[in-house]
């Protein structure tokens, strides 16, 4: 997934804590669902990068040959001028992008019927 292209700003922004608990009727389980995301986004990010940068991997014991590689440092600062997980995780979780459920909730209903 490219994450430059979404639409979360870069930097910290100030919610309305009750657009955030709207969805879930409480902050604290929208805050919980966010992170759990931010977590998977987090992951992802972080494989992605391994991936790339493994490609440049010296599996030489010398310490005297250590050189810079321009597409290697361009990689990186492309990483670093993402978003942060949170940020995009929120940024799904208000556009409605985050699929969630709560089995507690689930089997009461259940019950119910």
């Amino acid at each position: 997934m490219d994450y430059k292209k979404s639409k979360a700003p870069v930097n910290t922004v100030t919610r309305n804590i009750m657009d955030l608990c709207q969805e879930t009727g409480n902050i604290y389980e929208s805050v919980a669902i966010i992170s759990k995301r931010a977590n998977q986004i987090s992951v992802q990010i972080k494989e992605d990068l391994s991936k790339k940068l493994a490609e440049f991997a010296s599996y030489n014991d010398s310490l005297e040959e250590v050189f810079e590689n321009r597409e290697q440092i361009e990689i990186s600062r492309y990483y670093e001028k993402l978003p942060k997980p949170t940020l995009l995780a929120t940024q799904e979780f208000v556009e409605d992008k985050v699929y969630w459920r709560d089995p507690a909730r689930d089997a009461q209903q259940d019950d119910r019927l």
